[in-house]
Parts: C-alpha cells; sequence; structure tokens
C-alpha cells in the first residue's frame, strides 16, 4: 500500500498515526499514491517562513522542528511534529505564506504531497475535508490547553506534563525505564514551556534528586512515570 522506499518502522508509524489510521483504505490508498519519498539529515531546512506553500507532508522517521525568529534575531523552537504526524495543509487551504520555519531534527523521514495533488485529492475525496477539518479542530484545542497551562500551571507541573508527551511520542522502553528517542538540548525543552534554560534546568535537576528522571548528555531517561503523573496533575 505505501511506497516500497519506506522501511517497516517508517511504514508502520505512518500507518498507525492516530490520524491516518481513521481515514478509509480508498482514502488511504489515494494519499499514498501520490507521495514521495523524502529523507532529511538533522537540521536541513524544509520551509522557511514568508514562503509560498507548496507541499503537505508526513513524518515517516525523526522529526520536523517548527520554529519562529524572536525580536533579538534567535530562533525559538515552538513544537516538533512527530512521525505519524501531517502538516502544511493550513497554507495549502488559505494560499497565504508559510507562517513558520521548519527543519529536520535528527535523521528524518518525510511523505510529500505537492500542491496539485493535494488539491485533486480534496476535489476527488469529501471524506479528506472531513478529516482535515477534524484534525484541526484537534490543533486548536491542543494551543488552547498548552495556553491554559502556561498561564495556570506552575513549572514543574508543566514540565512533567511534557516529559509525558515525550515519553509517548518518541518513548523507548528499557526495561521499567523510558527513554526518550528525541535529542533534545534543555534550551529547546525551556522553549517549548516558555520559560528559561536555568529554570528549566533546577526542575530536571530536582526529579533526578527525587529518583524519576535521568539527565543523560543527549537524552532523557524516564524513570518513574507514575511521580510524572502525580506531579502534572498537581
Amino acid at each position: 500500500m505505501i511506497t516500497p522506499a519506506l522501511t517497516l518502522e517508517e511504514r508502520q508509524h505512518i500507518e498507525t498515526g492516530p490520524w491516518f489510521a481513521k481515514l478509509s483504505t480508498a482514502l488511504q490508498q489515494a494519499i499514498l499514491s501520490r507521495t514521495v519519498v523524502r529523507r532529511l539529515a538533522d537540521g536541513v531546512p524544509m520551509a522557511a517562513r514568508g514562503t509560498p506553500a507548496e507541499e503537505w507532508v508526513g513524518v515517516a522517521r525523526g522529526a520536523v522542528r517548527i520554529s519562529t525568529v524572536s525580536l533579538a534575531g534567535k530562533q525559538v523552537s515552538l513544537t516538533y511534529c512527530e512521525p505519524g504526524t501531517w502538516f502544511g495543509d493550513i497554507a495549502l487551504f488559505d494560499g497565504l505564506p508559510r507562517t513558520h520555519d521548519a527543519h529536520a531534527h535528527g535523521d528524518t523521514t518525510l511523505l510529500v504531497v505537492r500542491k496539485p495533488d493535494f488539491k485533486e485529492l480534496l476535489a476527488q475525496h469529501v471524506e479528506l475535508y472531513d478529516a482535515l477539518l477534524r484534525l484541526n479542530c484537534r490543533r486548536l484545542r491542543l494551543m488552547f490547553n498548552q495556553l491554559e497551562e502556561l498561564n495556570t500551571l506552575p513549572l514543574q507541573a508543566r514540565l512533567a506534563r511534557q516529559l509525558l508527551l515525550l515519553a509517548k511520542s518518541y518513548g523507548i522502553p528499557q526495561g521499567e525505564e523510558i527513554r526518550i528517542g528525541l535529542q533534545l538540548a534543555q534550551e529547546d525543552l525551556a522553549q517549548l514551556l516558555g520559560a528559561s534554560r536555568q529554570r528549566v534546568n533546577q526542575e530536571l535537576k530536582g526529579f533526578e534528586r527525587d529518583g524519576i528522571l535521568r539527565v543523560e548528555p543527549t537524552r532523557l531517561v524516564v524513570l518513574s512515570r507514575e511521580r510524572l503523573l502525580e506531579i502534572a496533575e498537581r
């Protein structure tokens, strides 16, 4: 069903993605028949703010870092698109330029649908309109949830929730531990939480002292998901 250029793991990421898996088989086949596989090394740009939108993209491996530039000229990470995620449809709908920069984070594999093929899919499959509407409603709900958390929850609880999300999306179980496969610098993690690196570092050290987390040079390892859940609900 999916182009053989994908590995078995990449194929599973696409097929089991929570949005894609709910589509009809006919629509899945129609989408995948129009995709092109693109492999990017870590840090390679795939879209720039202000440029025309020409592609709809599914992540099959790795991650895509969505970012913007601050007034001081600093690149600020906003979110990461994980395997199984599709994005880029909003700009194709409204015809406006890209609103953010996008770069590969780690070795990344993408399924790319060109704009003319995307438009053709919409014309031939009414189901796709409904599916994308539901997808964008979910994005909007998540955005409001994040705004609410930023304004109502202490940093410790926000950090616990972010670690749980990362463990769910990128977790690699190793016995009772969960190694987060996405490599994030503390600065990147701080940007996702809207906090300073120093404050996030203090909270991470506290989690380490309490036996909840282990901070390695390039990875975070969750030692107690239950404790993170307790902190996240405070």
